[in-house]
């Protein structure tokens, strides 16, 4: 891990410190395949082995690490498989809700997209991908918003960590931000448009992308996925 966690006074320990070992993982800061040490790890964040213990266990839930008996932690290698069920898992959801979304967003809500999309365009032109990975989640995450169903975004985090540290290694390999930006335009221009029929279309171009990223990272990296 490249570096400690600075903690906040706003949240909770506990769930700063599953944030940051799921960050660390979805930017394959530590490798899929990895023994996680709950010892180390304590002694290097600061913070007790409990809080750890907690954390692997919500990351294990999440399908990120592998929980071993007698043997140890162990971050999971990506499984093609899962990625591409989540994936469709997404797509059927996001759909739905970006058809309910244009049938009730408002000028206001519009204007907030909007700034979204020129935050991911700083964030890609100064080359923060973290920043921009974020946006990207605050983006579809405000389309459920709009489409006032929070339970589906709640559905898809508990489902899009497989897919994740696809979607972020795709920013330097086969997905560049910029491209993703269009993308989400496009899905934009639906939902300002009121256009349920293309801004579903747009969505689902954007998430179908993500598939064809799983290739050229398992050529870079075979030994992060499972065979």
């Amino acid at each position: 891990m490249p570096k400690a966690f600075d903690f906040n006074n706003h949240e909770l320990i506990n769930l700063q410190v599953y944030r940051f070992l799921r960050n660390e993982i979805i930017s394959c800061s530590i490798a899929p395949g990895s023994v996680l040490s709950e010892k180390e790890i304590s002694l290097y964040i600061g913070v007790s082995r409990q809080l750890i213990r907690e954390a692997f266990i919500k990351l294990a839930e999440a399908g990120l690490v592998q929980i071993l008996p007698q043997r140890g932690t162990f971050v999971r290698r990506i499984s093609a498989k899962r990625v591409a069920e989540a994936r469709y898992i997404r797509q059927v959801i996001e759909c739905a809700v970006v058809r309910r979304a244009c049938a009730c967003i408002t000028d206001e809500q519009v204007l907030s997209l909007e700034h979204n999309l020129r935050r991911q365009a700083l964030a890609a032109d100064n080359d923060k991908f973290r920043e921009f990975f974020d946006l990207d989640d605050s983006y579809h995450q405000a389309l459920a918003d709009i489409a006032e169903c929070q339970l589906a975004w709640k559905t898809i985090e508990s489902i899009k960590s497989t897919m994740d540290r696809v979607r972020y290694l795709s920013l330097s390999v086969v997905s560049p931000p910029r491209d993703l930006i269009a993308e989400h335009y496009r899905i934009f221009d639906g939902l300002k448009k009121r256009d349920a029929d293309a801004a579903e279309q747009a969505l689902r171009r954007h998430l179908g992308h993500m598939i064809l990223s799983i290739d050229p990272i398992a050529a870079q990296h075979p030994d992060w996925f499972e065979g």
